[in-house]
């Protein structure tokens, strides 16, 4: 008779064991930032979780790197939109500023990801601009036409500035077709060979991103984002959008959301040779902010999520728990 409970009668056997071990450096924790001073604002959707100013993100970046973290993705939410999202590449931008002071105070200690899309700086909330030609009428409301061409090379500009701001990975998300290959083109034209490409490969058009658009004021003002994000019911198609974006030259892919899609994470990984992100979701973390009903009841869930995730192959967890967790495994 097998006994496969010997080995786990007791913490130490357990440990032992383990096959999969959350990893601190593995983990990137997501921030939103916006303008003015002094501004920690709660977001009412996301308990815990905050849109700084720069003034507190620097504070706030300092508790996370005593934390062990050393890893953050950025998101603006910004006051100034257009039809075109002029304003995500300005030199002087919002994302330009930050990135700016975190590299000012902490250097290459912290590595600094930016979000790379369209859909918290236009009027429409879309993550690309819109073609001319499209009238949007309350029976068409649900069909957008997205300029795909004009919407890279926009992409391509704000990656640039990122980029010479001083962030070490910049990660487009507008799912975009040839996304990558315009970004990496821009940037090894203008002397940024060096600045990595983390690909928003297999992004879903998921039910999940409630919480985050209110918390990045990127809400749809009509239609939704079907044309241009993956159908959930699709995984092959996954492995495609994955392949292009490495053939492009992404030197690191993503799946996002992840609790759903682990399935997807594990294909990726038996399938590609490069680090792959999983982005635990807006909504992920809010279910569970929701259940749990202390908090010892969320750090196990967290934790049992988390652990999930890297054990269907992530190689990088972006996740809103990042800093908590760090905390967490210290004590």
């Amino acid at each position: 008779m097998y006994r496969l409970r010997r080995l786990r009668k007791s913490q130490a056997l357990r440990d032992s064991a383990a096959q999969t071990h959350l990893s601190l450096s593995n983990l990137v924790m997501p921030y939103f930032v916006r303008e003015g001073r002094k501004m920690r604002q709660p977001v009412s959707a996301m308990p815990g979780v905050f849109r700084f100013s720069q003034d507190e993100l620097l504070k706030e970046v300092e508790q996370l790197r005593r934390a062990g973290i050393s890893s953050l993705i950025l998101f603006g939410v910004s006051g100034e939109k257009d039809d075109s999202g002029a304003n995500a590449y300005s030199e002087n931008g919002l994302i330009q500023k930050m990135v700016r002071a975190l590299k000012k105070n902490f250097g290459d200690e912290l590595a600094v990801i930016t979000d790379v899309c369209l859909c918290g700086y236009t009027k429409h909330g879309h993550c690309g601009v819109i073609e001319k030609s499209h009238k949007v009428t309350k029976s068409q409301s649900r069909q957008i036409k997205i300029d795909n061409n004009k919407t890279i090379n926009i992409l391509a500009k704000i990656a640039l500035s990122h980029a010479r701001a001083g962030a070490d990975i910049v990660a487009p998300s507008s799912m975009m077709d040839g996304q990558v290959q315009a970004i990496r083109e821009g940037l090894d034209k203008n002397g940024f060979s060096q600045t990595a490409i983390m690909g928003y490969s297999a992004k879903f058009a998921s039910n999940f991103y409630g919480p985050f658009r209110e918390a990045a004021g990127s809400g749809m003002k009509f239609g939704n984002r079907k044309s241009y994000q993956m159908d959930f019911r699709n995984s092959d198609e996954a492995l495609r959008e994955i392949e292009l974006d490495i053939q492009e030259g992404a030197d690191i892919v993503m799946v996002k959301p992840a609790l759903a899609y682990l399935d997807i994470i594990a294909k990726a990984k038996e399938n590609f040779a490069i680090p792959l992100a999983a982005f635990n979701v807006s909504g992920e973390y809010a279910m569970v902010k929701a259940y749990a009903q202390s908090v010892e009841a969320e750090k196990e869930l967290a934790i049992e999520i988390l652990t999930s995730i890297k054990r269907a192959g992530a190689d990088i967890i972006i996740s809103y728990w990042a800093k908590d967790l760090g905390q967490w495994l210290k004590t």
